[in-house]
């Protein structure tokens, strides 16, 4: 779209039918904007075709332009048109012939070149295999248009909109939450006290809905908000419990809050493992309340207190919260299981992510986002920096093991494949909630993608090896001849599995330096041998820190 610079809806209507797998092959698009920019000239067969065809640059782009060309140019009527048109799309053999011949005969009488009229209707054959309807592309258009406008003038609202209408598809959720961090917009933990049901632009921020909490149903929802906006925040876990009787918002309901961080204002040290202690003390003592205030005494404890019958009567008092029993202190969950519960609650990481710390190196070692694997050509190679939080091992009928794994990285999931081959290779290090970088290619089975892996290895403890390269020789194609020579040399075995060093050259000029990544078939195994052979070969190597470290 950047290259074609549209001017009007057509031009995006244009594009959009065009890019599909059919206009794509056909090399169609280019030739689009080319002509839309007179770096190429538009041709007509014949000046019949002009208004028919201008729009579009002289390129058959719709099946109304199909029909148009068959009334126009050889006296269908609009019913015959449409006749064709289906003929063409299904490739009725007998039918088309009939059809030519018609089209052939009835443009002829009308002064078309008999020569002419069969190269068109050859043409159209050929553009009716994927030419769009009209009116379709043109609503598609409209929504592209005006979705683009929103998201650059009002990225903040448009984005939560987004992750509204898809809060129940939990990979989309996570796809839409990396795609806003990575324009600047950070989307905020569940919070009790500032939280609606939907997401919610928050100034240049997204606080998360509650809606896509699980275990938390709309009516539970629904009171939670009246009650907080007819007597104010929560103070507390047993204000809210006190305030929000527990057949409206129960303890499974409150254990989804509690993990998913939408109490985290209410505990000083947001310790969710405090809560959940409280939790059942709290309960009871809630309960015990409920049923004093419905039989209209108050809680002994409360009257001694000197709250009084009448403020032992309301919930949510201050002096009468006091009397709330508290669980001993507790240590907070450890990092790993608080993301875990949060993940089974949201459904994706949400406060942080095992991969976070990670992300500067991730883009350099990882240029492929899981979320855009349905994009990635069928059997490109390819790595990712990713978690294994699934793993099932396959026996197969001959009796060997290999493995279904879930991969996940920022911004989205997938499955992968281990075939036997490289299961016995790489076992030991494909672990539930590993961290690893991962080498394999993109397998595309009919409406379904996945990652055969290959090889892989830990980044816990991962070193680059790096070369520095004055720009000069970077650009220079001996100097890269040399190169690549010293690190073919020491290429992993094929059988050796989790040993590859990856390698990057650090390119620096007078004024900035960068880093690029080689392709895996520079990966090395032995890095020491490989240090050894770059340094006699005059080349500026060194062995990273670990990632973890850097």
């Amino acid at each position: 779209v950047r290259d074609l610079k549209p001017s009007s809806l057509e031009d995006i209507s244009s594009i959009l039918a065009l890019y599909r797998p059919g206009p794509l092959d056909a090399g169609l698009i280019p030739k689009f904007i080319n002509r839309k920019h007179g770096r190429e000239p538009i041709e007509f067969a014949h000046e019949k075709l002009q208004p028919i065809l201008r729009e579009t640059y002289g390129i058959m782009v719709y099946q109304e332009q199909i029909m148009r060309i068959a009334q126009d140019l050889a006296g269908y009527s609009l019913g015959e048109a449409d006749l064709l048109r289906r003929a063409m799309g299904k490739k009725k053999k007998s039918e088309m012939e009939k059809h030519q011949d018609i089209f052939v005969k009835g443009a002829t009488e009308r002064g078309v070149d008999p020569r002419v009229a069969e190269a068109l209707f050859e043409q159209m054959v050929l553009f009716a295999e994927y030419c769009f309807n009209k009116s379709h592309s043109t609503a598609y258009g409209a929504v592209t248009y005006q979705t683009a406008y929103l998201k650059a003038h009002y990225p903040v609202a448009y984005m939560a909109a987004l992750l509204t209408v898809n809060s129940g598809a939990t990979d989309k959720v996570q796809r839409y939450i990396a795609n806003a961090n990575a324009m600047g917009i950070e989307v905020m933990s569940p919070d009790v006290n500032a939280s609606g049901i939907d997401f919610t632009p928050l100034g240049d921020r997204i606080l998360f809905g509650l809606s896509a909490v699980r275990n938390l149903g709309e009516g539970a929802i629904r009171q939670l908000l009246e009650t907080r906006r007819v007597d104010g925040p929560f103070r507390s876990l047993a204000e809210l419990c006190d305030r929000i009787p527990g057949q409206q918002l129960n303890r499974r309901a409150l254990e989804a809050l509690i993990h998913s961080g939408a109490l985290d204002g209410l505990e000083p040290t947001a310790n969710r493992a405090q809560l959940m202690a409280d939790l059942d003390l709290v309960l009871d003592w809630a309960s015990s309340r409920a049923k004093d205030r419905a039989s209209g005494q108050g809680n002994l404890f409360d009257l001694l207190s000197g709250a009084g019958p009448a403020a032992a009567g309301a919930p949510g008092g201050a002096d009468e919260l006091s009397t709330a029993p508290k669980a001993p202190p507790v240590p907070d969950y450890p990092p790993t299981e608080k993301l875990r519960l949060e993940k089974e609650l949201v459904g994706f990481y949400l406060s942080d992510h095992p991969l976070k710390q990670l992300a500067r190196q991730v883009r350099l070692l990882s240029p492929l986002a899981l979320a855009n694997l349905p994009e990635t050509a069928d059997k490109a190679r390819v790595s990712a920096v990713v978690m294994v939080p699934e793993l099932k091992q396959v026996t197969t009928r001959k009796g060997d093991r290999m493995a279904v794994l879930q991969l996940e990285d920022l911004t989205g999931s997938c499955e992968a494949v281990v075939f036997p081959k490289s299961y016995a290779r790489l076992a030991d290090h494909l672990i539930v909630d590993a961290r690893l970088l991962v080498w394999g290619s993109v397998d595309r089975r009919d409406d379904r993608v996945q990652l055969i892996v290959e090889d892989c290895r830990s980044i816990d403890d991962l070193q680059l090896l790096m070369v520095e390269l004055p720009a000069e020789q970077a650009a220079d194609i001996m100097v890269q001849h040399r190169l690549r020579e010293c690190l073919h040399r020491h290429r992993p075995a094929g059988e050796e599995a989790g040993l590859r060093i990856p390698v990057v050259a650090l390119v620096r000029s007078a004024d900035q330096e960068r880093f690029v990544r080689l392709g895996h078939q520079y990966c090395v195994g032995d890095v020491g041998a490989a240090l050894q052979t770059l340094t006699a070969a005059d080349f500026v190597a060194r062995l990273s820190s670990p990632l973890l470290a850097v």
